[in-house]
């Protein structure tokens, strides 16, 4: 387990005395944890409204704490019971009950936007599926997980930014999903490391990528051929979605459209090393973050003319 996240269980976990804060004490314990965790990207740009600041920060913090017990606890039966644990205090929350500092600065956080609990329980039912299964057969399976796994989060930005509709959800959705495959492209060694296959069976098996090349990490061109379809897949979820930047107030746009950006610009830093990720890691530097972070301020003052929207649709 990560040495500073098995500080916080200990500190924060379900047999710590250590709770009641203030819900001052609290927001402050989000900031502090959502400014130190983060791998890509900030949690939020100088550009997003400071009253979205907190909000932004108590989000992440849940999130993050929530990935971490299912990713951070080896033992499946005990990452199974501390994520039971995490849901249970999700719901003191929603009673006006929460001890955790997390809950404590959350609450008022799903009061103030009238977020409903929904997406807050879908993630914790996907880190929950990372405990029991660990391939997917088809990407309709994949599509499902992320569903879950990280469309919640848009959705809940969306929330906040008090722009929720169906139609901005679907934008949302679309680039949630992509950037989501985008990370598991990246992290292909990594979780197959952690015993996890997010490369579609169905994939494997249209380019001839056998289960023994998996196990042996084997880099051919059926892998290749799959890597080159996946990363694909994924722009194209990423393309559909953008017109959700045009629809929101400027302030807003460079903070999503900067996500979204680093979520192309990672499938092309995965294209450039020719999609050998079983040997080498792409990440995106502070170089690429500044240059990303301009283009999209760019964008968001001066807008690109608006086209007709289309929803996702048809994606391969």
């Amino acid at each position: 387990m990560n040495v500073a996240f098995a500080e916080e269980l200990k500190t924060w976990g379900p047999q710590s005395a250590s709770r009641g804060l203030s819900r001052a004490d609290a927001e402050a314990y989000c900031r502090a944890f959502a400014r130190t965790h983060y791998e890509n990207f900030p949690v939020v740009s100088w550009l997003l409204p400071r009253h979205l600041h907190q909000p932004f920060y108590n989000v992440y913090a849940y999130c993050r704490w929530a990935d971490d017990l299912g990713d951070e606890i080896k033992d499946v039966g005990h990452a199974t019971e501390l994520l039971a644990w995490w849901r249970e205090e999700l719901r003191s929350c929603h009673r006006g009950s929460a001890t955790h500092p997390v809950f404590i600065a959350l609450g008022p956080t799903i009061d103030e936007f009238a977020i409903p609990l929904n997406p807050f329980e879908d993630l914790l039912s996907a880190f929950e599926q990372d405990q029991r299964k660990r391939e997917y057969e088809s990407f309709a399976e994949l599509r499902d997980y992320c569903g879950r796994s990280a469309d919640p989060v848009g959705r809940i930005v969306l929330y906040l930014c008090r722009c929720y509709s169906e139609r901005n959800a679907a934008w949302s959705d679309s680039i949630c999903t992509g950037l989501q495959l985008a990370n598991f492209w990246q992290d292909v060694a990594r979780d197959f490391d952690m015993g996890r296959v997010y490369l579609p069976r169905e994939t494997r098996r249209r380019f001839g990528y056998t289960e023994a090349d998996l196990a042996d990490r084997v880099t051919n061109e059926s892998f290749l051929a799959s890597m080159r379809f996946e990363v694909e897949r994924a722009r194209q979820l990423l393309l559909a979605g953008l017109p959700l930047i045009q629809v929101l107030p400027w302030r807003l746009r460079v903070d999503i459209d900067l996500f979204a950006r680093g979520g192309l610009s990672l499938l092309d830093r995965i294209k450039r090393i020719g999609y050998r990720v079983w040997q080498t890691r792409p990440v995106l530097t502070k170089t690429d973050f500044v240059r990303l972070f301009f283009g999209s301020l760019r964008r968001a003052l001066v807008p690109l003319p608006r086209r007709s929207p289309v929803l996702p649709n048809g994606l391969p």
